[in-house]
């Protein structure tokens, strides 16, 4: 399946992108080229490949869960540009 400039042409107004007349049969000629190429893909045989989802093995690189104590509240609150009533102060939004 060859791409035409009419078909490029589409392309380009659905990504809201103008292109010239060279342009479209550039990027045609890339376009086809492109697909061309991935065809490839399609003539692999596969019937004995089974599917995955990563190409090497995947473990758990998770580390456990470790409980440790925060700071406090008087703690944080000294980072604050103002505090008011134990709570950090900011300023209205509407």
């Amino acid at each position: 399946m060859a791409l035409t400039s009419k078909e490029v042409e589409h392309l380009a107004i659905l990504s809201r992108l103008a292109l010239t007349d060279e342009e479209k049969a550039l990027f045609a000629g890339q376009m086809n080229d492109i697909l061309e190429f991935a065809d490839k893909f399609n003539q692999l045989d596969t019937d004995n490949v089974e599917p995955m989802v990563y190409v090497l093995p995947a473990n758990n690189v998770f580390r456990e869960d470790e409980v440790i104590p925060g700071p406090t509240r008087d703690e944080l609150l000294t980072n604050a540009s103002a505090v008011e009533e134990g709570y950090f102060k900011v300023p209205k939004i509407l």
